[in-house]
């Protein structure tokens, strides 16, 4: 076994989901394919068409209950798994706003906030809630018992959770692992150079190079569920060793 112990940051995006069948934002047939992120995706759209928005995030919460976790969501708690057993720290962080990393069996940082939490607009109040979907009736507060339950998600324009705790793991890992993201988003995209410039060794998996990969990061083409699966397995063995 190495004698240094490992602390593994992980950050997925929406390509790790995709291989679940849910659809990704960005591209051909992504969710937001002829539509402006301006018209469904920033409080300026909330205050102006909320029932657009609210339908929406409610198919979007619908839709989570067809689809399952996959290989690689598996994988990441396997490598969580071992690196508790052998003394180190493992922080998985997710763009993604769904429930899959904790079906799989996961606890992580969602910093652009989470499809089955409502939030209440006046008294911030957070309720989860994975059983009203209708797309025509909005939610109220049930402790305001008058205002009206936005979804809990980070719009443009707004900031991400946790960014401190974020930071903090980061200047901290050994390692870092971002699988499925664009490398478009910030502050998300910046995350890889952060552990870059933390001394950390980098792995990036994607379909194609994101545009914030660097020649200094190891890149595993493919797709997320197959790729991760075995990247995980080679490298518990090399720390096994």
């Amino acid at each position: 076994m190495k004698s240094r112990v490992p602390r593994v940051v992980a950050l997925t995006g929406a390509g790790i989901s995709a291989d679940s069948g849910l659809a990704t934002f960005r591209g051909a047939g992504g969710l937001w394919e002829g539509r402006n992120v301006e018209e469904i995706a920033t409080p300026e759209a909330w205050a102006a068409d909320p029932r657009s928005v609210w339908r929406f995030y409610q198919e979007r919460r619908a839709a989570l209950g067809g689809v399952q976790p996959n290989p690689a969501h598996r994988a990441l708690v396997e490598l969580e798994q071992f690196l508790r057993g052998i003394g180190g720290a493992f922080t998985l962080i997710t763009q993604n706003v769904d429930d899959l990393h904790e079906r799989a069996g996961s606890q992580p940082i969602h910093m652009h906030g989470e499809l089955l939490q409502l939030r209440c607009e006046n008294c911030e109040g957070r309720v989860r809630d994975a059983k009203h979907f209708a797309c025509d009736q909005f939610l109220p507060c049930a402790e305001c018992g008058y205002a009206r339950l936005r979804p809990d998600i980070v719009w443009f324009g707004e900031i991400p959770f946790a960014l401190d705790l974020i930071a903090e793991r980061i200047s901290t890992c050994t390692h870092f692992l971002s699988i499925g993201t664009s490398g478009v988003v910030y502050p998300a995209s910046g995350l890889l150079s952060m552990a870059r410039a933390s001394g950390a060794s980098t792995f990036v998996n994607s379909l194609d190079e994101p545009e914030n990969l660097n020649s200094q990061d190891h890149f595993l083409a493919g797709r997320a569920a197959q790729v991760l699966p075995q990247w995980v397995s080679e490298w518990m063995q090399q720390w096994s060793q």
